[in-house]
Parts: C-alpha cells; sequence; structure tokens
C-alpha cells in the first residue's frame, strides 16, 4: 500500500529570505522534501504525521515583510517523480561537478553525478547542499574515511567516492532516505558505500578522516560532542544546514571538544563551515 503525503503549495512573496527560513521551520516539524518554483514552495509530509494547527504558529508567518498563502492536497508517493521531472534542473558546482536527473543529458565535466531524488533532500539546488559539495571540490578526500551523515539522497557521500575516498558511509534517519540513498549509489558505480539507517547511536566506535553532516541547527548541536569523538587526529569536520547567526554557537559548540574553526562558505545567509582536531 503507497503512503499517502501532503502537498502544501505556498505562495510566498518576497520569495527570498522568507523561502529559506520556511525550508527551515518545516523541517523542524517533520516536513521530507521542498521544491522551490516561481511562486514559493512546495513542500511534502507524510499524512500520518500531521497535526495542521501547528503551522500558523511559525515565525515565518508572524513577519509582516513576507506574504505567504497557501493550499494544500494529498498525494500519492508515486506522484513524486513527475512531480520532479516538472521542477528538477541540472546543476553546476564550482564548474567541475554536474548533478542531474537520469532524464537530463549527460555534459563533460569531472564529476557527472545522476539523482533520482525522490522524497529525498539533497540535489544540489539548495544552499546548503550546494556548498557542501563544493567544500568536498576543494579538499582532499583521496583515501580518505568518510561518514556522509544525514547524507538524503546520498549525493556528498558519492561525490567524496568520485573524489577517491576510501571507506564510505552514508547515514539518514529517514527510511525513504535511507532507500533512495542505496537506489542513487548504485546508479552512480558507487556501489561500496555503506549505507545505513538510523541516527548518531550507529556511530559508537566507529572513527573518520572526514564527516559531512547538512542537517540542522538543533540536531547539529545535539549531535556535535558524537562527531567529534568520531573523528580521526587530524580529522575534518564539515558542518551544514544553519545560518549565519547560528555560525558563533555552532564554533563555540565544536571548540568546546577541541574542534578548531577553519573557514565557511556561505549562500543566502546559508553557512556551510570546516573545523578540524
Amino acid at each position: 500500500m503507497s503512503l499517502v503525503y501532503l502537498e502544501y503549495d505556498f505562495k510566498i512573496t518576497p520569495l527570498q529570505p522568507a523561502t529559506d527560513i520556511l525550508i527551515a521551520e518545516l523541517g523542524e516539524l517533520g516536513f521530507e522534501s521542498f521544491v522551490e518554483n516561481e511562486t514559493g514552495l512546495l513542500a511534502y509530509i507524510l499524512k500520518s504525521e500531521w497535526k495542521e494547527d501547528v503551522l500558523e504558529d511559525l515565525f515565518v508567518f508572524q513577519n509582516p515583510n513576507f506574504e505567504i498563502s497557501w493550499t494544500s492536497k494529498a498525494i500519492e508517493q508515486q506522484n513524486w517523480n513527475a512531480e520532479w521531472e516538472r521542477n528538477f534542473h541540472p546543476i553546476l558546482v564550482g564548474e567541475k561537478c554536474m548533478v542531474r536527473a537520469p532524464f537530463h543529458k549527460a555534459v563533460d565535466v569531472d564529476y557527472d553525478i545522476v539523482i533520482e531524488p525522490k522524497m529525498s533532500f539533497g540535489t544540489g539546488h539548495h544552499e546548503t547542499t550546494h556548498m557542501m559539495l563544493q567544500h568536498i571540490l576543494d579538499n582532499d578526500f583521496e583515501g580518505k574515511s568518510v561518514l556522509d551523515m544525514g547524507c538524503g539522497t546520498g549525493v556528498l557521500a558519492i561525490l567524496a567516492k568520485k573524489r577517491g575516498s576510501g571507506y564510505t558511509e552514508a547515514i539518514d534517519i529517514d527510511e525513504w532516505c535511507f532507500l533512495n540513498t542505496q537506489e542513487n549509489v548504485e546508479r552512480n558505480d558507487c556501489g561500496d558505500i555503506k549505507v545505513f539507517q538510523g541516527d548518531s547511536g550507529l556511530l559508537k566506535g566507529k572513527k573518520f578522516d572526514i564527516i559531512l553532516a547538512n542537517i540542522n541547527r538543533n540536531i547539529l548541536l545535539e549531535d556535535i560532542p558524537v562527531y567529534a569523538n568520531c573523528l580521526k587526529k587530524g580529522g575534518t569536520l564539515f558542518l551544514s544546514g544553519f545560518y549565519l547567526d547560528d555560525l558563533d554557537t555552532i564554533s563555540s559548540k565544536c571548540g568546546a571538544y577541541g574542534l578548531e574553526f577553519v573557514k565557511n562558505l556561505e549562500k543566502n545567509n546559508w553557512i556551510a563551515a570546516k573545523y578540524v582536531n
């Protein structure tokens, strides 16, 4: 039996920064996937997990600078691919990496990644994913053990593997992301990436040279001690999924566990930061 999702169609004026704020807040409520379009945002959540009365309490709706209206409807899970085909366009990262869907024509780049996103978050379109891909392009992954925590579609683990990483794990708490990552790993001939469903509890006793975590502020703050414990000496931690205003808080938490801030990328007020131990 297919799962029933709710599709919320938000009309937003002006589009930014309201769209980014709304995505962040909806993510905290359990929305799984987002599609940005010319009028605003489509957002998806399992009908069985949703209570609509909490929606109007979101901070973004209280801001007088934004005009946001919405409608909603129930959709069958299998309708998702058609929605992506209408809205998912190839992206180019650093002139070296193309992230595209199977129905897009291949181009001549160093790293061609084919993603069938389905209900998973992380196609490269959102600023946080795009910046994390840029970090991977800018750093040495050759032979390094890598963890992609909160992997979504698995796109970060896939690029890490294409950049020469050694043992590589991808973990997501969401079953749909877990299954989707498995599919995308095979699609990109990266079958030796180990994919697991779960949270940071799976990391006990494990060590990595590099950890990639593109999640959200609250989960990052909760799990930074775990990441620090899982990093090998001289290891690197890349974090994203939070705003510029949160950078000091994130960096302070990292510092408390021996992780030194190195640099960050910034795009539309979103941050992707690099730390070392």
